[in-house]
C-alpha cells in the first residue's frame, strides 16, 4: 500500500512542471495580448466588412449557412451592436489576464477566462467568411483553449499541458517546413528569399532593405528557414537545456520575421508559445535578475489533475489527423479537422510569388471618365503599397483585413463579390468604409467613377531611390475593372 502511495506522489511529481513558471507566465500573458489584438482588429473593422451593412454582411450569411454546424453566439441573430458587446467583453477579459488577476486565483479562474475568449472569438471567425481565413485565426483559438488548462498561481504548471503547446509550436513549424519543402521549387534550390521581402503581403518598414541584401545572404535566410523548421522543431522535446536553446532559435528566427513583415499576430504567436519548452533554470542562467521559482505553488488538487489529464486525453486523441498530415504528400495547410478549431494543420507560403501585382483603386470627379483630360485620384491604404514614396508600416500584429486581401486579388481574381462591394462603398462615399483606408481623395464626397487598375511593382534599388525619392518602381499593367459607376436605384454598373 505504501509503495503505491508512492508511486503516486511519484506520479503527481512528474505532473507538476515547478521548472517552468517563467513560461507560465509568458504563455498566459502573451497569449491573452494576442487576443487583445484580435479582438481590438475585430471591433475596428468587422461592422465595415463584415457587418449589417458590410461587404460581406453576416445575417446574409447566415441565412446560406443555418446548417454549418460550428458553434457562434451569432447563429440565430446577427447584430453590429451583438459583435461590439462580444468585442469589447473579450477585450476587457484579455487586460485582467495581460494583468495577472485571473491567475491569482484558483485555477478554475484563470481556465474559465481563457475559455471565455476562445469561444467569444471563434463565434467570430466562424462567421468572418474570407476575412478570417488565415491561419493565425485557428492558432490563435487552439493557444488560447490550450493555454487555458495552465493553472494559476496557486498550483504548479502542468507537464502535459506544457508538452501540448510545445507539440503546437512543432506543428506550426514543421508543417511550415514541409509544405515548402513540397511546394515551389524555389525552396528546394535556395532562391526563394530573392523574391519573399518584395512580394509579400504587406512589407514593413525593413523589407526593401532586406531586399536589396545581397543574393548569397539571401540564400543563407533560406538555409536557415529549413534548419529552424524541419530540424530545430524537434529538439523542443529534448531535455533541457537542448529544448531551451531550440525554442531561442525559433524565436529569433521568428523576430526576424517580425522586423521584416507584417503577418499579423502569427510571428508573435510563434514566440510567445515556444517559451512552452524554456526553463526557469536555462531563463535564470541567461537572466540571472530573473529569480528561480519565483512562483513556488501549492500541491496539484486532485479535481485540477483529473481536468487537466481529461483535456490531455482530448487532445492527443485529436492529434491523430494532424499528425498524419504533417507526413502526408496531399499534406494540407491551415485547416481543421473539427467543429471546435483544435490540434489544426498549419504552414504557410508552399510557394513563393516570384512578381508582385497591386490593384491601385481610382476615383474620378469627371463626367465622362474616357476624356483625355480626365483626372483620377488614388485611395491611400494603411498598409498595402500605393504611394511609391510612401515608407511601409509595422502593423504586426495588428491585422488590416482589408489590406491583406487586397494582396491576394491579382492571384484569385479581382470579380470577387466584397471588392465589387467594395466598389460601391467608394461611390457611395460609405463613412465606415472610408475609415478603413489611409487617404480617401475626394474628403468625403461622392466620386462620379471608380475603377481598378492592375500594376507591376517591385522595389527602387538603392540608385534609384537616392535619384527619385521613391521606394517602389511600378508599372501599368491593365484596367483590371474598368470605370463604373452608380446608376439609378443605386446599382453598380459600367
Amino acid at each position: 500500500m505504501k509503495s503505491a502511495y508512492r508511486g503516486i506522489v511519484e506520479w503527481l511529481s512528474w505532473f507538476d512542471a515547478r521548472d517552468y513558471e517563467f513560461a507560465r507566465q509568458v504563455l498566459q500573458r502573451g497569449t491573452a495580448a494576442l487576443y487583445l489584438v484580435a479582438f481590438l482588429s475585430t471591433v475596428n473593422q468587422f461592422p465595415a466588412l463584415l457587418g449589417e451593412r458590410g461587404l460581406l454582411p453576416v445575417p446574409a450569411f447566415l441565412e446560406m449557412a443555418r446548417r454549418m454546424g460550428r458553434p457562434t453566439l451569432f447563429r440565430w441573430r446577427y447584430s453590429d451592436s451583438l459583435l461590439r458587446a462580444v468585442c469589447w467583453t473579450g477585450i476587457g477579459v484579455s487586460v485582467l489576464l495581460v494583468i495577472g488577476l485571473p491567475q491569482m486565483g484558483p485555477p478554475w479562474l484563470p481556465m474559465l477566462a481563457f475559455l471565455a475568449l476562445w469561444f467569444l472569438y471563434m463565434s467570430i471567425v466562424n462567421v468572418g467568411q474570407t476575412f478570417y481565413g488565415f491561419g493565425w485565426e485557428i492558432l490563435l483559438l487552439e493557444a488560447g483553449f490550450t493555454v487555458a488548462f495552465l493553472g494559476s498561481d496557486q498550483t504548479p504548471p502542468p507537464t502535459t499541458i506544457l508538452i501540448l503547446i510545445v507539440w503546437l509550436v512543432f506543428r506550426l513549424e514543421f508543417g511550415a517546413g514541409m509544405i515548402k519543402i513540397r511546394g515551389g521549387h524555389e525552396w528546394r534550390d535556395l532562391t526563394a528569399m530573392f523574391y519573399h521581402h518584395e512580394t509579400q503581403p504587406m512589407p514593413g518598414p525593413l523589407s526593401r532593405q532586406a531586399h536589396l541584401l545581397p543574393r548569397p545572404l539571401h540564400k543563407v535566410e533560406v538555409v536557415g528557414n529549413h534548419g529552424a523548421q524541419l530540424v530545430v522543431p524537434f529538439f523542443l522535446f529534448a531535455p533541457q537545456p537542448l529544448a531551451s536553446i531550440a525554442a531561442g532559435i525559433i524565436i529569433v528566427t521568428q523576430l526576424w520575421l517580425v522586423g521584416t513583415g507584417n503577418f499579423a499576430w502569427l510571428n508573435w504567436a510563434a514566440i510567445v508559445l515556444a517559451f512552452a519548452a524554456v526553463s526557469d533554470s536555462v531563463v535564470h542562467a541567461v537572466f540571472p535578475f530573473i529569480p528561480l521559482n519565483w512562483h513556488e505553488g501549492a500541491d496539484t488538487p486532485v479535481w485540477w489533475l483529473a481536468v487537466v489529464v481529461l483535456v490531455t486525453v482530448l487532445l492527443l486523441v485529436s492529434s491523430y489527423r494532424p499528425l498524419l498530415n504533417l507526413f502526408s504528400r496531399q499534406q494540407l495547410m491551415n485547416a481543421s479537422f473539427n467543429r471546435w478549431r483544435l490540434v489544426n494543420a498549419y504552414g504557410a507560403f508552399g510557394t513563393v510569388t516570384k512578381q508582385r501585382i497591386e490593384i491601385v483603386v481610382e476615383g474620378t470627379m469627371d463626367e465622362d471618365p474616357r476624356a483625355p483630360d480626365e483626372r483620377w485620384l488614388e485611395y491611400g491604404f494603411k498598409g498595402k503599397p500605393g504611394d511609391v514614396r510612401r515608407l511601409p508600416r509595422q502593423w504586426a500584429p495588428y491585422h488590416l483585413r482589408l489590406d491583406w486581401l487586397m494582396w491576394f486579388l491579382p492571384l484569385r481574381t479581382v470579380h470577387e463579390d466584397w471588392f465589387y462591394a467594395f466598389l460601391d462603398k467608394l461611390l457611395k462615399a460609405d463613412q465606415a468604409t472610408l475609415r478603413l483606408l489611409r487617404k480617401d481623395p475626394f474628403d468625403g464626397e461622392r466620386p462620379r467613377w471608380v475603377r481598378a487598375r492592375s500594376y507591376l511593382y517591385r522595389f527602387a534599388s538603392r540608385d534609384e531611390f537616392r535619384r527619385t525619392g521613391e521606394r517602389w518602381v511600378r508599372v501599368l499593367l491593365y484596367d483590371a475593372v474598368p470605370p463604373v459607376q452608380l446608376k439609378p436605384g443605386r446599382r453598380l454598373t459600367g
